[in-house]
């Protein structure tokens, strides 16, 4: 999986999400030229494009959905502190060329966030969703072994963080549970999720953040660093983690395992090679 898949095309004259701190937006709005590239810095998480990465072979997509505050029109984004330059529309219908090409191929879409979505924006969402991937779209109450759906021509599942449309669609899914650390060093993220396996895994799909988050005194602390560099950093170490994990339905077993910057240091080759011990 790729944690915040979209981040590769976030627009550098976007305003500030309206769901930052009233801080983050004064600043933005005062000393946009230093603050700005500042907020790119640390806000992009993904180099690749959709397509690359599913050619990478990343099959969990982490979509943040939000609507521009003051936006007359439907159009909805993505985002991250910041919007993309394109439209949830725009991706969605570039995953449906990908999968035509790829018939075998399985995607799971976490649409996530909603910054600003009202109950129309919703349904118009949904609607898109459905019209573009049709009967491509597998319905809740299939088990999704791949003998099924290949038999089905099911390749995409959909979860979607909203309880109101989850009731009126059966073409959507309950939201997948997310282990996100938010630690600024490895250790402390390797140990946050050692910690959940401990607990033991969801019955049903669920996703091992290896990601790491910054904060405002880790970016004072590195005022040349960036999300890459801090990434590229933690690499190493969590390559040995993702090793060491076993698929499967047991307690301490790994289900989906998603990662910034995923074109890097063999991460979707590592995970992938996990299923050799099923």
């Amino acid at each position: 999986g790729s944690h915040d898949t979209m981040t590769y095309c976030l627009d550098k004259n976007s305003a500030v999400s309206g769901n930052e701190s009233k801080l983050v937006k004064f600043l933005s709005k005062c000393l946009p030229c230093i603050v700005h590239p500042i907020i790119m810095k640390w806000s992009i998480t993904q180099v690749l494009t959709v397509t690359e990465q599913l050619e990478a072979g990343v099959r969990y997509l982490d979509f943040r959905i939000a609507h521009k505050a003051n936006d007359p029109s439907m159009n909805l984004y993505f985002v991250h502190m910041v919007y993309t330059t394109v439209t949830v529309q725009d991706i969605l219908w570039e995953i449906l060329r990908w999968l035509e090409t790829h018939p075998q191929e399985v995607v799971i879409i976490a649409c996530r966030n909603f910054d600003g979505l009202t109950k129309r924006l919703h349904n118009h969402l949904v609607a898109c969703i459905k019209e573009i991937f049709q009967c491509k779209l597998c319905p809740r109450n299939v088990v999704p072994t791949l003998r099924t759906m290949w038999h089905l021509s099911h390749q995409v599942i959909v979860s979607y963080e909203e309880e109101v449309e989850l009731e009126k669609h059966c073409e959507l899914w309950p939201p997948i549970p997310y282990w996100w650390g938010n630690k600024t060093s490895t250790r402390a993220l390797i140990r946050y999720l050692e910690r959940m396996k401990r607990m033991g895994r969801p019955g049903k799909f669920f996703v091992a953040g290896i990601n790491l988050t910054e904060n405002l005194r880790y970016i004072l602390v590195h005022p040349f660093g960036s999300l890459k560099k801090m990434t590229l950093q933690s690499l190493p170490c969590l390559k040995i983690w993702i090793k060491q994990q076993y698929p499967g339905p047991k307690k301490k077993c790994i289900n989906i395992i998603a990662g910034d910057f995923i074109g890097n240091n063999d991460f979707v080759k590592d995970v992938i090679e996990l299923n050799t011990k099923i």
